[in-house]
């Protein structure tokens, strides 16, 4: 079993081992009470470090109360199976849910955050945190946005795409299910409608291109509007995750 999971935390730094396996990493003692929560952790390598505060020391405990794997190893061994520099004495094999369309329930004032290739994990992850703390109903991936199962992804997050209906789809197959479920489709660009100034009548869908090169074409052409945050001269852009942060509060505050 310790070789197995050591070995296995090793394959998960690949993104081709996680898509196949369906699990990932991850690191420090609020990620791994978040994914304790959810019943996602399927084992942990654990080293000295952790129990250096009340609160690792708790982390421990509970690893054990729910029966979980654990491998002991030094903390020089752990530092060399994290992928941070403060890993906080653990490293554990975790298994998200795994989401469809059908998982996100809009209402009739919901929203949904679109993701049209948004490369960097770090920015997906707070993109997920920020969906999920607006309220917002879910959020989708489109081919190009990094991967949702990126262990900086996850820790980006802090724990949102636990808990916040996540899911990778083509392009093709989100239009056509934004089109029965009668959402709007609002894509960012800076010379859009300021957000403040939109009113909208139904379940929205926010889309957010790559900085470089914008959203896609078969996007724009099915979308209804083009939205921006309206910003001072001289200034041209927004980091991704900050705009979403703009954009949601402004849409999910008009309930």
């Amino acid at each position: 079993m310790a070789v197995s999971l050591i070995s296995t935390i090793r394959d998960l730094h690949r993104r081709r081992a996680r898509e196949r396996r369906g699990l990932t990493l991850a690191e420090g003692v609020r990620l791994l009470e978040e994914a304790l929560a959810v019943g996602a952790v399927r084992g942990a390598a654990v080293a000295p470090a952790l129990e250096a505060t009340p609160r690792g020391t708790a982390l421990k405990q509970r690893l054990a109360q729910e029966s979980v794997p654990v491998e002991e190893v030094d903390d020089e061994e752990l530092a060399d199976l994290a992928d941070t520099e403060h890993p906080q004495g653990v490293v554990a094999v975790v298994e998200p849910r795994i989401w469809t369309l059908d998982a996100i329930h809009l209402g009739p004032k919901g929203v949904v955050l679109v993701l049209d290739g948004v490369q960097d994990p770090g920015n997906v992850g707070a993109l997920a945190r920020v969906a999920l703390g607006l309220g917002a109903a879910g959020l989708v991936a489109l081919p190009g946005t990094a991967d949702l199962l990126n262990p900086k992804a996850l820790r980006g997050s802090m724990g949102a795409l636990f808990r916040l209906p996540s899911t990778l789809v083509t392009a093709d197959a989100f239009i056509a299910w934004a089109r029965v479920a009668g959402l709007d489709l609002w894509v960012t660009a800076v010379d859009g409608t300021p957000i403040d100034r939109m009113r909208r009548g139904g379940p929205v869908a926010l889309i957010l291109g790559n900085e470089g090169s914008g959203i896609r074409p078969e996007l724009l052409a099915a979308s209804t509007e083009t939205v921006a945050v309206p910003l001072t001269g001289g200034v041209d852009s927004l980091n991704v995750a900050v705009a979403a942060g703009i954009i949601l509060y402004e849409v999910t505050r008009e309930r």
